[in-house]
């Protein structure tokens, strides 16, 4: 959540939604946003900032889960991501 206010800067009013399930051998996670577009699929990463700390956000979502989908309706994002249920 971090993340979203901090680069996707959405309305402070508006809701971050996130939606989990469990689906077979898998975690479904659903992320809805009013931040800027952003699709991590497509996003740049250089590495992590060690001057600021932090920075391996999109690291760690491509590491860890794979991106089922991403839109943009109605002036916000929607990505669903699933991972490996332990």
């Amino acid at each position: 959540m971090v993340n979203v206010v901090e680069h996707g800067r959405p309305d402070p009013a508006s809701r971050i939604v996130l939606r989990l399930a469990l689906d077979g051998g898998r975690v479904r996670l659903g992320v809805t946003d009013a931040g800027v577009a952003f699709d991590p699929r497509e996003a740049e990463f250089s590495g992590p900032n060690a001057e600021r700390g932090g920075g391996a956000g999109l690291a760690l979502i491509r590491a860890w889960s794979r991106v089922e989908r991403y839109s943009r309706s109605a002036g916000r994002n929607r990505l669903v991501l699933t991972l490996a249920a332990a």
